[in-house]
């Protein structure tokens, strides 16, 4: 409701009447930081390490330098904690934190990932915005950050996304092979962290078996499992397939072998 409002209509004395708007910035660095911290004494420091601007004497400035640190712990000192709702089919989620991945990690804060772990025995973490995002900054950010390895990667795609990848909207098999080129790319780029991979094809009703086979047997010879999920027309129900594939290639998972492309360390 705030991006479009009216103001000014107090009388005279509070300006003229007119259409204006707030710009709403839904992730930021103090979010991305909130989503990374272990710990309120975490988030203290790292919200303290924030780089604000240089003084004149071209130093580093930082919010804890301008004592600015208490004031935004008192404002996330509730914000901290996760959010336990849960689905119609009444599955439990920890919805929390919203750090966008094209500016930041994209995914659920870390205190929420490990608060899951010990209620659950399995736990999916969505990584916002795609394989070539959310998925690489969860592996080469969050999982050094916070020592969590995730025990496999599961790459969601629709006949509809690799269609549009083939600019075509004609249907059947021969209209996607030339969108299969990003699906392997995906592919590619998780296998290069060492990670067990399963491709989920998100079936919608207008799939033709046809198009769905054709994708599985792309997958098959890149040696990648794949498997369908009916989640949009049959809800959890349509998704245990997959699951039961998912868990399998998690319990073969090395997480040992599993790494970031770049150590944290790495210099500019």
């Amino acid at each position: 409701a705030l991006r479009h409002v009216i103001v000014g209509l107090g009388g005279k004395a509070n300006g003229v009447p007119r259409e204006t708007g707030f710009v709403i910035t839904a992730a930021s660095e103090v979010m991305a930081i909130l989503a990374l911290a272990n710990s309120r004494e975490d988030c203290c420091q790292r919200l303290s390490n924030i780089t604000i601007g240089f003084n004149l004497g071209g130093k580093i400035v930082r919010a804890g330098d301008l004592n600015a640190t208490g004031a935004m712990m008192v404002l996330l000192n509730e914000a901290i904690m996760p959010n336990l709702v849960q689905t119609t089919e009444h599955t439990p989620a920890l919805i929390h934190a919203g750090p966008f991945a094209n500016i930041a990690h994209g995914t659920s804060s870390v205190i929420a990932q490990r608060m899951a772990l010990e209620l659950a025995d399995y736990v999916v973490n969505e990584t916002g915005f795609g394989a070539d995002l959310g998925a690489e900054k969860f592996l080469d950010i969050v999982m050094p950050a916070s020592g969590l390895k995730p025990s496999a990667a599961v790459l969601v795609a629709t006949v509809r996304g690799i269609r549009a990848q083939a600019r075509t909207q004609e249907r059947g098999s021969e209209a996607l092979k030339s969108g299969l080129s990003n699906l392997a790319k995906h592919i590619e780029n998780l296998n290069k962290f060492h990670l067990p991979t399963v491709v989920a094809i998100n079936r919608f009703p207008d799939d033709s078996s046809e198009e769905i086979h054709y994708i599985q047997g792309f997958c098959t010879d890149l040696g990648v499992a794949c498997w369908v999920a009916e989640v949009f027309d049959k809800g959890g129900s349509g998704g245990l397939e997959l699951a039961s594939k998912i868990i399998e290639a998690a319990e073969k998972a090395d997480l040992e072998a599993v790494k970031p492309l770049y150590p944290a360390t790495l210099g500019v």
